[in-house]
């Protein structure tokens, strides 16, 4: 692939099933290293950028596998704070007060101090959610964010997310919901086979020809 995201932009990342959703995100946080070219973020090769660095520009929210760590939700949000901890090691008050705030963004909070365990799995991908806020990072990644979410939570992640885009922050998000991304995203990436087929505005690339050839089924939009 070969495509360039400029700050402040909230771009939807779309198509089939091994497309190459994934690895494109793993790419773009620098968890996996390319087979080939580079990544660069701000004319910097991203893998040059050291890791406490590259997280306090870069949040991730990955696919929930259906494995939770046996640790108190509030510690898992708090370890977004990895970027601003001390040399001295420790969480501030600050730290503790962006994560709880972040919690209640994404209405965890209630559950800040119940094990991650016991979380159902829509519970667990939102307090993963507010980890990745926590970081105050200038760019989230999110693969399948909101997968596991009753429609309601969905809608009110999205629109937290939107609220994050107006104030400048940029958001690339793997999304299956072809209808969610066209509300909320303003450019559309279409990924297939492994590369990019269409990229552009909703306006420009969400038709019915265009997705029903993506698909390889008939849509109607």
């Amino acid at each position: 692939v070969s495509l360039s995201i400029q700050q402040g932009e909230m771009v939807g990342l779309l198509g089939p099933n091994g497309s190459g959703k994934t690895t494109l995100l793993m790419s773009l946080s620098g968890i996996r290293k390319p087979l080939k070219g580079s990544v660069t973020l701000n004319d910097t090769n991203l893998l040059q950028i050291p890791p406490k660095q590259r997280a306090a520009q870069i949040a991730s929210v990955p696919q929930y596998t259906g494995e939770t760590p046996d640790i108190e939700t509030l510690s898992l949000v708090l370890m977004g704070r990895y970027p601003y901890i001390s040399a001295l090691g420790g969480y501030s008050t600050e730290d503790k007060e962006v994560a709880l705030a972040c919690m209640k963004e994404t209405a965890t909070d209630g559950f800040a101090y119940r094990s991650a365990r016991d979380l159902s799995g829509g519970e667990f991908q939102r307090v993963l959610i507010a980890r990745a806020l926590a970081q105050q990072a200038k760019t989230v990644l999110l693969d399948e964010a909101t997968s596991g979410l009753d429609i309601a939570r969905t809608i009110e992640i999205f629109d937290l997310l939107k609220q994050r885009h107006h104030t400048g922050t940029t958001v690339v998000a793997a999304i299956h919901d072809i209808n969610l991304a066209a509300l909320y995203c303003t450019r559309l990436m279409f990924l297939k086979h492994g590369r990019v087929v269409l990229d552009g505005t909703v306006k420009d690339v969400f038709t019915d020809v265009n997705l029903t050839t993506i698909y390889d089924t008939p849509i109607h939009t």
